[in-house]
């Protein structure tokens, strides 16, 4: 079992920045990528990036050049760095792995862009 913990939601104005961190239990996070995902009311969950264990990536074409997402696999945690928020990028953001074809989620971070 694997559990997805996130942090550092929260409010912020237009072109300010948080941070999101998504704690894993569990000794094999280094050997899975990890994604976050986002969901803004009424709209369906997107991905929003996603890096592999030996760290490529991959960015939704509306975050790039300002979101970065890492890992650091020595304490099983995953970032999202977001940079120039925009309202538009306000909504529940979520971690996710997928391990032997099964899905995990965390219990989200609400992320607010408003002035």
């Amino acid at each position: 079992q694997v559990h997805l913990v996130e942090s550092g939601g929260g409010l912020v104005q237009p072109g300010g920045s948080l941070r999101l961190s998504c704690a894993a239990s569990g000794s094999i996070f280094g050997l899975y990528g990890m994604a976050w995902y986002r969901q803004a009311p009424g709209k369906q969950r997107e991905l929003v990036a996603r890096i592999t264990s030996g760290g490529s990536t991959i960015y939704v074409a509306s975050v790039k050049g300002r979101f970065t997402i890492s890992r650091d696999n020595a304490k099983n945690t995953a970032y999202l760095q977001m940079n120039s928020l925009k309202p538009e990028d306000t909504a529940v953001y979520y971690c996710n792995t997928v391990i032997y074809g099964a899905n995990y989620w965390g219990q989200g971070t609400q992320v607010t862009v408003s002035s």
